[in-house]
């Protein structure tokens, strides 16, 4: 009975080589939609200057200016998006995926599925939040 006791009191510190795969799987499902998007936001679109200048339709090039800002943003946060899926998938290859970078504790599988890029547990980013408070 002693074992049994130690046991349930040990805290698990890192994803089993299985649960590492099927987080694995998940990351690379969303890194293919992601690039995906990327590409149907950036073929077509030009992003240059070249169409700018038209002073007999003010309306119009503004709303052309707005449009290309909207996709320049809608661009960087896809990018960054497809970065952290990646820096994921280097956290799964050094076996320190799923721990949380404020706490160390392992962040549950709940919550790693359904933003499996993520750093932090719910409990660090209430810590970080009241560390910004604080300041």
């Amino acid at each position: 009975m002693g074992k049994q006791t130690l046991n349930s009191e040990v805290e698990k510190t890192c994803y089993s080589k299985q649960e590492l795969g099927e987080f694995r799987q998940i990351i690379l499902r969303k890194l293919e939609k992601a690039k995906q998007n990327l590409l149907s936001l950036t073929v077509g679109h030009n992003n240059g200057t070249d169409d700018t200048y038209c002073p007999f339709k003010v309306l119009e090039e503004g709303c052309n200016v707005l449009s290309k800002e909207v996709n320049g943003k809608a661009v960087n946060r896809q990018e960054k998006f497809i970065n952290s899926l990646e820096n994921a998938l280097v956290r799964i290859e050094n076996k320190t995926y799923g721990v949380c970078r404020v706490t160390g504790k392992l962040i549950p599988k709940e919550r790693l599925r359904s933003v499996p890029h993520t750093i932090l547990s719910i409990e660090g980013k209430g810590i970080l939040a009241q560390r910004k408070m604080m300041k």
